[in-house]
């Protein structure tokens, strides 16, 4: 069981790694076209309705990273929330 101190260092940590990755990301995956037609798409859902946008190919390595991003960003809020839930468990 980690102390309170651990758990608020844990949580700056975090906070900081998060800030780090703000800024350039993009939410959705990359996804080709179909063997038929060469190119890829960024797909993404708003309101359970999957959109997409093309991707030119210059901007495919610079997307897949920001795609990329985003998920790393997903998993610290996730790491963030766990470490907050037991501090709060804590203040009982």
């Amino acid at each position: 069981m980690a102390t309170a101190k651990q758990l608020k260092s844990r949580q700056m940590k975090l906070k900081l790694q998060v800030q780090e990755l703000l800024g350039e990301f993009l939410v959705g995956s990359v996804s080709t076209k179909g063997p038929k037609r060469p190119g890829f798409n960024l797909t993404y859902k708003i309101d359970q309705v999957t959109r997409s946008r093309h991707i030119r190919k210059d901007h495919e390595k610079r997307v897949i990273r920001m795609t990329k991003k985003h998920k790393r960003i997903k998993q610290l809020l996730q790491q963030l929330t766990d470490v907050n839930w037991e501090l709060l468990k804590m203040e009982e």
